[in-house]
């Protein structure tokens, strides 16, 4: 999409976004900014403290400064574009704005929550440097013009300079689901692959003169028409269509469509066709071109009505577009493709479901491969790939850089050999894959086993970190006897060795996340 107000509204209180905190809100309440109502004026409504505005609307700022709130967004995300609406603020708007980002995970909402966010350890990132804001108007900024932003944020912290009034504040973006979706994602549980909390979003469609295609995605039922998708009539041959990109390919089971308040205007029938597309290719060329298979034939529909289709639907395999086609025009309130996903392991198989990956998802399976968080960082920079070969190149590349301190960070992702437990914290992949690359010295024998722990111990003492070898392929005996030879080397010598048997182990598990 071209424009950025047709991807979601991240902050939106449809969605759970919140205002947290602000430094003052004297005139007007900060959860105004929020609302998804567009801000109206009333001409003779005052309050105790003056003029009703509908906005979050500071006082007249006496001393040097700014004023600021802070922000939860609904949904995490990348942040393509933001509006910083003054509407009916005239002599009261402020003069310039800016926002800052930052990602607090996935933890739950506590009560350190603001906290955190004024914490001096919190890492803001200014997504918006300092802006003009003109009164009464809406005042889009795109984000990331000198290249997009690739971090998903949770919150934001928006200051307005000196003082005044925001009717709205609206922040659209990608959804980049929280990693504890995974547990929804398990093998035998559907969830639905479409919704905007889990990254679903429309991408094209023929019309939306009435109502844009995203709220067919949106959660709960639909107030009215205009909280659905509707087209104008058709006055020639042909139909009207959406295409949407599931949160996460999957297998479809099940599809809702429901024509709920859509009654005069409802589409006379329905089908919906599915495609397998890697990476982000043109969806002008996907509309026209993809290879579409039906997963549900031509079929009759009801007005104001829940359609629930499963037997009806053929295997199609893995999808991950959707397209809904309707005939020949009319309104469609919410589209539900239920289904189970790829699990994260199958997603990222091959360079183009790495790159497709959403960032926390490629951060968990790197730091699957290598427990340096700088590592993770650099390499994550580095996407998207354009082959398994140049990932290859700046993982090994991207390692070379790193210092001390990041290399003792991943030695602590690994058990001693012979032994399954780590200094830090593995994934389940991460302790399958120690497993494996440990499974012939782990059934040595009782001898073997108390001399490896024997000299583990001595090694550990001796340099401080944990002896690391690619065991894969090794003896128990070979592994024991190399022990043994690198005691005898300098810890400088030593970190060096141990340093190039963490980058063959990472390149190992870079080929077996990649599937080759």
């Amino acid at each position: 999409m071209k424009d950025f107000r047709e991807l979601v509204d991240l902050a939106s209180a449809k969605l759970g976004g919140r205002v947290l905190f602000a430094n003052d809100d004297f005139f007007a309440p900060k959860e105004n900014l929020l609302k998804p109502s567009k801000p109206i004026f009333i001409e003779d409504k005052y309050t105790t403290r003056g003029k009703w505005m509908d906005g979050w609307e500071s006082r007249r700022r006496r001393t040097p400064g700014f004023d600021y709130c802070l922000i939860r967004l609904g949904l995490p995300g990348l942040i393509r574009g933001v509006i910083v609406d003054t509407s009916f603020f005239r002599g009261n708007y402020p003069e310039r704005c800016t926002i800052e980002a930052c990602d607090l995970g996935d933890e739950p909402v506590n009560k350190n929550e603001i906290k955190r966010l004024q914490s001096s350890t919190t890492e803001w990132v200014e997504i918006l440097p300092e802006s003009q804001l003109a009164g009464n108007s809406e005042n889009p900024f795109p984000i990331g013009v000198n290249g997009p932003f690739t971090q998903h944020f949770t919150h934001l912290r928006l200051k307005i300079f000196p003082d005044g009034g925001v009717a709205r504040l609206r922040v659209h973006g990608e959804v980049i689901p929280k990693l504890s979706l995974a547990s929804g994602r398990a093998p035998g549980r559907a969830i639905d692959l479409a919704a905007i909390e889990n990254g679903g979003r429309p991408i094209q469609s023929s019309d939306q003169f009435y109502a844009t295609p995203l709220n067919l995605l949106m959660p709960g039922r639909p107030r009215n028409t205009g909280e659905g998708w509707e087209t104008r009539r058709r006055r020639g041959p042909g139909y009207d269509w959406v295409i949407v990109k599931l949160g996460a390919p999957g297998r479809i089971q099940k599809v809702e469509l429901d024509t709920a308040h859509f009654i005069g205007n409802y589409p006379d029938t329905c089908s919906i066709e599915t495609c397998r597309a890697d990476g982000e290719a043109d969806m002008g060329v996907l509309a026209l071109s993809a290879e579409w298979q039906e997963l549900l034939p031509r079929t009759k529909l009801k007005p104001n009505h829940r359609h629930i289709f499963a037997g009806e639907l053929r295997d199609n395999g893995i999808a991950s577009h959707v397209r809904l086609n309707i005939f020949p025009d009319g309104g469609v309130s919410r589209l539900r493709i239920y289904g189970l996903a790829e699990t994260l392991e199958e997603q990222s198989r091959g360079i183009a479901g790495f790159n497709r990956l959403s960032f926390p998802e490629a951060r968990k399976v790197l730091m699957d491969c290598c427990g340096s968080r700088r590592w993770v960082a650099g390499m994550l920079k580095k996407r998207p790939f354009a082959s398994i070969e140049e990932l290859l190149d700046a993982a090994d590349s991207v390692w070379a850089a790193m210092g001390r301190k990041d290399r003792l960070e991943a030695f602590r992702h690994h058990p001693a050999i012979g032994s399954a437990k780590t200094k830090a914290k593995q994934s389940a992949a991460a302790k399958k894959w120690s497993a494996g690359e440990q499974s012939v010295a782990q059934k040595a024998g009782d001898e073997t086993l108390a001399l490896l722990a024997s000299a583990n111990t001595e090694y550990h003492e001796k340099f401080g970190h944990v002896f690391l070898i690619c065991a894969t392929g090794k003896t128990s005996e070979e592994i024991l006897g190399s022990l043994r030879q690198r005691l005898d080397h300098n810890a400088e010598d030593e970190l060096f060795i141990a340093a190039e048997e963490q980058r063959k182990i990472m390149r190992l598990r870079l080929e077996k996340l990649l599937g080759i």
